[in-house]
């Protein structure tokens, strides 16, 4: 556990979006209910089933929200990267959790209890809307990954999740996309087997569209392998 002296700096720093909707009574309320948790890679955070009783966000490292389907394959539905906030829908919906909360790397992650949030959302609009706005997004990028995961040949797949994982957590300072996936989880975010990841992988790096070293890659030929991603083939 992160100490505790430590959390209204991070609650204060790294959760400015939220934190400054707080009005200035609520603010001092709000630090008792606060908990920052470390995790190392692989930890899961929640499971499917358990209780949905607190709002995340995620200070440091990456997280991958997972969900068990047909033949005990699971399959890849969000990615959170710092400063993002999950795990609250499940309780807005009255049910448990509906996926695995897994931490792709060390993280730290932020809690504040859901029913906590929820008694200041009644009284503060600003609060409510914050939420509403992260929901709508949410639902409008699940349904383009829908359309992509359902339509397109594995090729443009996985040259899809490329560029998403290079948009959405960058690039290191050598160029390669910050996000060291194995080829397990490039497969179950790409709707795909891990040997076929792995062969597409392998074809990407012989027609010259991606340089592979281990876990790290990096794309190459941005024209033509962005031409794979939109049409698909």
């Amino acid at each position: 556990m992160v100490r505790q002296t430590l959390v209204k700096n991070v609650i204060k720093g790294e959760m400015a979006d939220i934190w400054n909707l707080f009005t200035q009574e609520e603010k001092s309320e709000m630090l008792a209910h606060f908990e920052v948790r470390s995790f190392k890679k692989e930890c899961t955070i929640y499971k499917e089933g358990e209780d949905s009783k607190f709002l995340m966000c995620l200070i440091r490292g990456k997280v991958k929200l997972t969900k068990e389907g047909v033949g005990g394959r699971y399959q890849i539905i969000r990615l959170i990267r710092p400063l993002q906030y999950f795990g609250f829908h499940a309780y807005f919906a009255n049910i448990p959790y509906t996926a695995n909360a897994i931490t792709i790397e060390s993280s730290v992650v932020a809690f504040l209890p859901m029913n906590i949030l929820e008694s200041y959302m009644y009284k503060n609009s600003k609060l409510s809307h914050f939420f509403v706005k992260q929901t709508a997004g949410e639902l409008l990028h699940s349904d383009n990954m829908i359309v992509s995961l359902t339509q397109k040949h594995i090729r443009g797949r996985l040259a899809e999740s490329l560029f998403r994982l290079r948009d959405f957590y960058g690039l290191s300072d050598d160029g390669s996309i910050d996000a060291k996936f194995s080829r397990e989880d490039l497969a179950n975010l790409s709707n795909m087997t891990t040997s076929n990841a792995i062969r597409t992988l392998s074809a990407f790096a012989k027609e010259n569209l991606i340089d592979v070293n281990g876990r790290n890659i990096k794309i190459t030929d941005e024209e033509r392998l962005s031409k794979i991603s939109k049409y698909g083939w």
